[in-house]
């Protein structure tokens, strides 16, 4: 398991490369793959809503791109005070390559994690399996 402290004290670090000039709210996101590779992410704002991505589609990319199927853990920090939580949209993208009882680590602004498994967070979540999905 990656050491949280460490991982909260990277995460404040990102939270100035967040591009949020809309809502101001910075988030940063690191997911933790099943083999301790460990892939970050920001959130990217754009004019046209709902266009921009949330940290964790950020650093679920970047998970992806570098080979990670399986993750472990997630950690989210924001410049909120207070815990913060994914949305619904990245409750299901974590939903999709978490390992059976995958952590969501909510870090608020003193490194104070709290922690719930994705399928806490989803209930009633669902996977379609890619092999019988019609295709074409």
């Amino acid at each position: 398991m990656t050491d949280a402290s460490k991982i909260a004290d990277d995460l404040r670090a990102l939270l100035a490369r967040a591009h949020a000039p809309y809502s101001g709210v910075q988030v940063a996101c690191a997911v933790e793959g099943a083999d301790g590779s460990v892939h970050l992410g920001v959130n990217v704002e754009n004019a046209a809503y709902p266009q921009g991505w949330c940290a964790e589609a950020s650093a679920i990319g970047a998970a992806v791109s570098a080979g990670t199927a399986e993750f472990a853990r997630v950690y989210v920090a924001s410049s909120l005070p207070g815990h913060v939580w994914p949305c619904g949209g990245c409750r299901q993208k974590i939903f999709e390559l978490a390992r059976g009882g995958c952590e969501v680590v909510s870090l608020a602004p003193d490194g104070t994690p709290e922690r719930r498994t994705i399928e806490a967070l989803l209930p009633l979540a669902f996977r379609l399996d890619p092999a019988t999905v019609r295709r074409g």
